[in-house]
């Protein structure tokens, strides 16, 4: 979508059918909307705010009447506002070719000033969906599903020629070292919060360096296709019919496939589901590969893999401050406990 609106600085500017009917035109031609019925609003890093719209001559066809907008509109976050910018990036120029469930988006771009993303999305919890976070029940069935939709988005972009070389791709991990590290590990693993993780992983620099060997082994990986990057249970919905879709792209980078699956298998299931499925998980995700005419890696090379992955969620997890403590805590235990499974800080 070529931007021809300038992208709204607050959401009150949002929230008006001036602006609305505007930034809708773009993706629906001719649509003027009448009146919007602000709803619930939740402030964090970045604001998320539930709307209805009327239009004055009805709304044309794919385009609901109940959205959820999403941007760093709150003033003491604006700093950050480039960090939204993958995210809204994905919606504007991915999402809609490669066919996996997600949020369907029905406006989104860029500010290109200040790097300011504002994505407009169907309002999927209008429609009947639930929004997972980390104390959700998520079973076997249900792993295999969103694996299901990371293949997708696996295959679709593997060494796509067209992503190769956009820079808000590039690989997070070096970013991630640079931003936050051991002292903020040293805090959970010395507290309640990472109370759950075993001894054997309770290594601060140790979990650093094997991180920073990661970085540079990623960087200019091949084969590499689109990551999600952050695919935790918290950033899963299930739709009206129980279904699981991705949300939250805001990590979404160029990678390989396993910082996904070994984050998201280790980071979904109770642990014993994880010892018990896991192996079946990943060579069913190995099968998608095949089929789709991809090069799939040996077994050997899968599990190294995997390996991989559990530790780039483990370390996203142990730097993280301002979670709610007790979704912190499960999701270290479980990542801690597969680290620990795999000797995952030995061999990566």
């Amino acid at each position: 979508m070529t931007a021809t609106v300038e992208v709204a600085d607050t959401l009150d500017e949002l929230l008006t059918p001036e602006w609305l009917t505007a930034a809708l035109g773009l993706r629906f031609p001719g649509v003027r909307v009448r009146s919007v019925t602000p709803g619930p609003v939740v402030e964090r890093v970045c604001t998320n705010a539930r709307f209805t719209i009327e239009a004055e001559d009805g709304l044309p066809p794919g385009l609901p009447a109940e959205l959820c907008a999403k941007g760093f509109f709150a003033e003491s976050f604006r700093p950050y506002r480039v960090a939204g910018e993958p995210e809204t990036r994905f919606y504007r120029d991915v999402a809609a070719s490669v066919d996996i469930r997600t949020l369907r988006s029905v406006y989104a771009d860029v500010e290109p000033a200040t790097g300011h993303g504002v994505v407009i999305t169907e309002d999927v919890v209008a429609q009947g969906a639930t929004f997972l976070d980390g104390s959700s029940t998520y079973s076997v069935d249900l792993a295999a599903e969103s694996i299901a939709e990371l293949a997708k988005l696996h295959i679709a972009t593997w060494m796509e020629d067209s992503y190769a070389t956009q820079s808000w791709l590039d690989s997070r991990l070096e970013r991630q070292l640079l931003a936050r590290g051991a002292r903020e590990i040293a805090t959970n693993f010395g507290g309640p919060i990472g109370a759950g993780v075993p001894s054997e992983v309770r290594d601060v620099e140790r979990l650093v360096e094997c991180c920073r060997r990661l970085a540079a082994e990623t960087h200019d990986v091949r084969p590499w296709c689109i990551v999600h990057g952050d695919p935790h249970i918290a950033n899963v919905f299930l739709d009206r019919h129980g279904h699981p879709g991705l949300c939250d792209w805001q990590l979404v980078q160029r990678g390989p496939w396993y910082l996904d699956l070994g984050y998201h298998v280790a980071a979904a299931l109770d642990v014993e589901d994880r010892r018990a499925a896991e192996r079946d998980l990943v060579q069913e995700y190995l099968d998608r590969l095949a089929a789709a005419g991809i090069n799939a890696p040996s077994w050997d090379d899968a599990w190294n893999g995997i390996r991989r992955g559990i530790v780039h969620g483990f370390f996203l997890w142990s730097i993280t401050l301002k979670v709610d403590p007790p979704i912190t805590t499960r999701l270290l235990e479980r990542l801690g406990t597969a680290a620990a499974d795999h000797d995952a800080l030995s061999t990566v």
